[in-house]
């Protein structure tokens, strides 16, 4: 590519960039919140202070994003202006600085995609065995670490508030706090039926299986949301925690399960040795199960946002792992692939939320070799 080409490029980038980022609503809301700061009494109330520092995150994650990309971009137009002058390393180093800005903008746009009023929050991710006993209890935990390993990538903060061992290998299930910047909006893709084909190390035959999984997600909902559930409309049961067994083994019934009457949820919780932290756990967990639904009966789009509550067996996967006889992972929806199933399964899965992202908003998918059409 030469640069005359880069520089059209990058300048068609750039004038999408600020109206994108909204950077001028932004960078007021920082100066308001620097006013809010030096109030007295403010971090008197430490709710409300960590709930407006989390928002400060947010806003200057994406303003020190511009800042970096409006660097390079006036880096860029110095070197174009140098090599229109004849100088031809300006003109090599432009090139390079040109497709760095692109990388960038790729990346910095993503942010952009997680617009939706929850994407900011924390997530908690429920994993699902489907039918077929070891195998898919097995890979429930296969996809348990894929989650795990994701987050661990980003930095983010895990809590396990509930996992419920296979009975011979694996998980039947388990339920994952995730707390950091976009949690929600990056792992939202993940919701769904996620079907795994292999050959079983558990069939002494060596023969080639189909085991299916359900990861669903939903956003940790914060005080600034009322959702009210009535003492009549739930049930609360307590029973012993289950553990690795020593002196690690929780001996008094500290773990809480709740049953929400009218929609069946069912949330458990023994993360802490506190039943009381565990039942302050849980009903966030019921809680953010409430909200979800709501929002998705609003957004009359059910199939989407109840993708993880959907049969899971046949017909219902968002994503294809295929580990045999060839390697590939491919989602169904937004058409995204890759052949490293190894990497995928440790995690590396932003392509797919990427590719997820785009969809969602503009019904783009992508071809195989990895261009948006």
């Amino acid at each position: 590519m030469s640069c005359a080409q880069n520089s059209g490029t990058t300048k068609i980038a750039w004038r999408i960039c600020g109206g994108r980022f909204d950077v001028a609503r932004k960078s007021n809301r920082l100066k308001e919140i620097s006013e809010m700061e030096a109030l007295e009494g403010f971090w008197e109330d430490a709710d409300h202070a960590s709930k407006i520092q989390k928002e400060k995150s947010v806003l200057n994650d994406v303003v020190e994003t511009y800042e970096d990309l409006k660097t390079a971009y006036d880096e860029f137009e110095v070197l174009v202006e140098f090599a229109g002058q004849g100088d031809d390393s300006s003109a090599t180093e432009a090139i390079g600085v040109a497709e760095s800005f692109l990388k960038m903008f790729a990346k910095a746009e993503q942010k952009v995609l997680l617009s939706g009023e929850q994407d900011s929050n924390n997530a908690i991710v429920s994993i699902n065995a489907g039918a077929g006993g070891t195998e898919s209890c097995d890979w429930a935990s296969m996809l348990e670490r894929m989650v795990i390993h994701w987050s661990e990538h980003k930095k983010f903060k895990l809590t396990m508030m509930d996992e419920q061992p296979g009975d011979s290998a694996g998980i039947k299930s388990a339920t994952i706090l995730v707390e950091g910047n976009f949690a929600y909006g990056q792992l939202k893709s993940e919701s769904g039926v996620h079907r795994l084909v292999r050959i079983s190390p558990f069939d002494s035959q060596a023969r080639r299986h189909t085991s299916f999984a359900s990861i669903y997600v939903t956003p940790e909902v914060d005080d600034t949301i009322n959702i009210e559930i009535l003492d009549k409309d739930i049930r609360i049961d307590v029973f012993r925690s289950s553990g690795a067994g020593g002196q690690s083994v929780n001996t008094t019934d500290s773990a809480v399960r709740i049953t929400h009457i009218p929609t069946n949820i069912v949330v458990n919780c023994q993360a802490e040795r506190s039943q009381l932290k565990n039942k302050e756990r849980a009903m966030g967990v019921l809680k953010s199960r409430l909200f979800d639904l709501e929002m998705a009966k609003r957004r009359e789009k059910l199939d989407e946002a109840e993708a993880g509550k959907k049969e899971i067996g046949w017909g219902a996967q968002i994503r294809s792992y295929v580990l045999h006889p060839y390697k590939m992972v491919k989602d169904h929806r937004t058409g995204f692939e890759s052949s490293n199933t190894d990497k995928v399964l440790n995690g590396h899965i932003d392509g797919f939320m990427d590719a997820f992202l785009r969809w969602s908003v503009s019904g783009e998918t992508i071809r195989d070799d990895g261009e948006l059409e």
